[in-house]
């Protein structure tokens, strides 16, 4: 029987433990306990932290697993492909790694690689309030954590004068304590999501996103297939395509974000060489592609060329909610009317207190998933999952 390192155990690994279970193959997986919802239905679970990749190393050396994966997880790749170079087992190179989990290695390495990113500067413990630095970017300005993802940590801002509060916020959520401060493209954002095997990079679907815009940008919808014409499309695969094999992207998952401005242009806005979250790549190009898309990052993990085949074109999404700042009074479901709804999750109860507007992915209180032959769109989605809140005194 073949085995496979899981690295984490959240909500986010859940389909891939799954998969593995369903592939007959023997899941050892490495979290924290707390957390760990996964833990039940691993074959081997060991309560190590994903980044004590030396404790994992000595671990997996003793039980010999055929490849080493994690999907739409930033934090967990550093050391999935740590073990992957040091157990001789298919997977991204180190420098790979780091200009992929890294938004300021990233830009730097696009931009090296002749693919035009908009300005950027970087900021860090010692340099954080000599805002000098960006007099040569061109306001309004986004800032983030270089390290973080969910919209941990990022904010939009209009006046120099603001500049401070985003970097603070920015530093906080960091890991690293890194921020990055770049030019802010206005315009529409898509997702293109991919698999690669020896460098040859598979395009799976485009997803399009609706944030909850300034200042904040939390994703509220996800749609695939997006809406674009076939000319736009193209180039959006040929650009992901291009900065995938310039930041030496060979294997696996990746989930590369853009913008599109209004005279058409494409901007990257980041690359991750991983499966996207928020349900995209576990379930969403399943649904409208039917690529079993979980199925090939394990495939490539084990080194076998993933076959990529997509048997149907549908229409898939996902809307998440977002309700009135209070405490819950009530949560209500009234799907019955829309048979293309097929799942639905809340992440609060009666009685719990939510935040508006919210300032990253982890603050949506519950979600509400769709599959169509047709385009589907819901006007107002909390006529559908409907959670009332009365103010806190």
């Amino acid at each position: 029987m073949k085995k496979i390192a899981i690295l984490g155990a959240s909500y986010l690994q859940v389909p891939l433990v799954r998969k593995a279970s369903e592939m007959g193959i023997e899941s050892h997986v490495f979290a924290w306990e707390q957390g760990a919802v996964a833990k039940n239905m691993a074959d081997h679970f060991y309560p190590v932290s994903i980044l004590d990749k030396e404790k994992i190393l000595t671990i997996c050396k003793r039980i010999k697993p055929d490849g080493v994966v994690s999907i739409a997880s930033d934090i967990a790749m550093t050391t999935v492909n740590y073990l992957a170079d040091k157990l001789k087992l298919t997977g991204n190179s180190m420098h790979c790694t780091l200009v992929t989990t890294n938004k300021y290695e990233m830009r730097r390495q696009l931009t090296a690689k002749k693919i035009d990113c908009p300005g950027f500067i970087k900021f860090d413990g010692q340099n954080s309030y000599d805002f000098n630095l960006v007099k040569n970017l061109n306001l309004p300005l986004i800032v983030k954590p270089v390290d973080r993802s969910g919209s941990r940590g990022v904010t939009k801002v209009d006046s120099y004068f603001d500049l401070q509060y985003a970097v603070n916020r920015a530093m906080e959520e960091s890991f690293s304590k890194l921020v990055i401060v770049e030019e802010f493209i206005v315009g529409n954002e898509y997702s293109v999501e991919m698999i690669s095997w020896k460098g040859e990079h598979h395009f799976l679907a485009i997803t399009e996103k609706v944030t909850s815009g300034y200042p904040y940008f939390v994703e509220l919808e996800q749609h695939e297939p997006a809406n674009l014409s076939e000319g736009l499309q193209l180039k959006m695969i040929e650009l992901v395509s291009n900065a995938l094999t310039a930041l030496e992207v060979e294997y696996g998952a990746s989930h590369s974000e853009l913008m599109v401005d209004a005279e058409g242009n494409l901007h990257i806005i980041e690359i991750g060489a991983r499966m996207g979250g928020d349900n995209i790549g576990a379930r969403l190009v399943q649904m409208s592609t039917g690529y079993d898309f979980v199925k090939g990052v394990i495939e490539v993990s084990l080194g076998v060329e993933p076959t990529i085949i997509k048997p149907s074109s549908n229409f898939a999404g996902i809307y998440y909610l977002t309700p009135p700042k209070g405490k819950v009074k009530s949560i209500m479901l009234k799907t019955d009317a829309y048979k293309e709804i097929i799942a639905h999750e809340v992440f609060i109860v009666k009685g719990d207190s939510v935040e508006f507007p919210v300032k990253d992915s982890a603050q949506r209180s519950g979600y509400f998933m769709y599959q169509s032959t047709r385009p589907f769109r819901i006007e107002n989605p909390h006529e559908i999952l409907v959670i009332t809140t009365e103010p806190q005194i």
